[in-house]
């Protein structure tokens, strides 16, 4: 998937905004480029997990597909182990046509990697920044 700089940027600043607790979202896309970053409140407010309210996630894809846009991403961070999906972002990953993003802030950086989950199997994916 491509990135815009600027939706890469907001990614890391809200995942820097929530820490040390995990923060997480959902990225619109067309045909493969990202065109909008939602944020979403982590409901489980852990600094080990996240968890969007099923609400708050209908709302935000009913704006994508309202806006005639793809559901490319679903992006989280990482405040204490490396950008790799755990044991648990592995079995909530429901969504194996979505890019799974996630920010991590360990080093006190931050390092963005994107990864496909589909059957419980993680590869790595290309995420361009441009």
């Amino acid at each position: 998937m491509v990135f815009d700089r600027s939706l890469l940027d907001e990614m890391v600043a809200h995942a820097r905004a929530e820490a040390p607790n995990e923060c997480c979202g959902m990225v619109a896309s067309r045909n493969g480029e990202a065109v909008a970053v939602h944020r979403a409140v982590n409901a489980a407010a852990s600094p080990l997990r996240y968890e969007i309210d099923g609400a708050e996630q209908y709302r935000i894809q009913m704006e994508i597909d309202d806006a005639g846009l793809d559901l490319g991403a679903i992006y989280h961070s990482h405040t204490r182990t490396d950008p790799y999906p755990s044991q648990t972002d592995i079995n909530l990953a429901f969504y194996p046509d979505a890019l799974y993003v996630i920010v991590g802030l360990v080093s006190g950086g931050a390092e963005v990697r994107a990864y496909t989950i589909r059957d419980g199997q993680v590869a790595d994916a290309e995420l361009l920044v441009e």
